[in-house]
């Protein structure tokens, strides 16, 4: 087993940087100031502030204190750890593994429950990891190349050879999905999804920059063969997760917006 003094060396030969530093990102990040933070953790400012400069050095029960109020993701939990010395908290599972069985069953469950409507499992990236028969819809005359694993449901739904030519409202669309990717980027500090970003805000289509304020919701509108589709679309995610991949895990479904797109996709069924 790794000793914390080993653990701390790894760290900084892995070009980790200082977890007092990796602290006052997140700290930044959540708006929040020391005495602000302190007081939720229930903390001095002193020591805060001599944690943050590398003057002290935190103990992992601190670290998860801190980042428990800043409600940072346990990913990036376990890497805080890692740079302040110590071994993660936070199992990383496979989803095919043993242990996440009654994940698996239960996700499997949802997705055949809401047949004959689309609905996906995707994970904090947006890469497809399961879906039901309903979603062969919105891939229909999708480019091979956006369809081969790892699959990206944002790019595939942009991407001019993907689902694009075929979303009616695309203008509308990219303005609901863009600024909720760089909204996710900036929250968890994630490179990789602000290089998504950039990626799928080079795509064409436009982007409006209002929307009816007659509608509830902004539906996503799509043109099936000669027919027009309108779905509605939620999200979910597993409550009280204590692994990396299951709290990362989302579930993205489809509704039908109206009786007219119930009914076409009951036919298609």
């Amino acid at each position: 087993m790794e000793t914390a003094d080993n653990l701390e060396r790894m760290a900084t030969t892995t070009g980790q940087r200082p977890v007092g530093q990796l602290l006052r990102e997140w700290r930044e990040r959540r708006r929040l100031s020391q005495l602000d933070l302190s007081i939720q953790a229930d903390i001095s400012t002193r020591h805060l502030s001599f944690v943050e400069t590398g003057r002290a050095r935190p103990t992992p029960e601190m670290i998860l204190r801190l980042t428990e109020q800043l409600e940072v993701p346990l990913r990036e939990r376990n890497n805080l750890l890692l740079a302040g010395g110590y071994a993660p908290a936070y199992h990383q599972r496979g989803l095919d593994e043993p242990e996440l069985a009654n994940v698996r069953a239960a996700l499997r469950q949802v997705l055949s429950g809401h047949e004959p409507y689309p609905a996906v499992v995707v994970n904090r990236w947006w890469e497809l990891l399961d879906a039901n028969a309903a979603i062969g819809l919105f891939l229909r005359g999708c480019a091979p190349a956006l369809l081969e694993p790892p699959v990206n449901v944002l790019r595939l739904s942009l991407h001019p050879d993907g689902m694009a030519p075929n979303i009616v409202n695309l203008s509308e669309w990219r303005a609901h999905l863009l600024p909720q990717l760089q909204r996710r980027a900036e929250t968890m500090g994630d490179a990789r999804l602000q290089a998504l970003h950039e990626e799928l805000s080079a795509y064409p289509g436009g982007q409006a920059d209002t929307v009816s304020d007659t509608q509830v919701v902004l539906p996503l509108r799509y043109r099936h063969d000669a027919q027009e589709l309108s779905f509605i679309s939620i999200s979910a995610i597993v409550g009280t997760a204590l692994d990396v991949t299951v709290e990362e895990l989302a579930i993205e479904s489809f509704y039908p917006a109206d009786a007219a797109t119930a009914e076409a996709l009951r036919a298609l069924a």
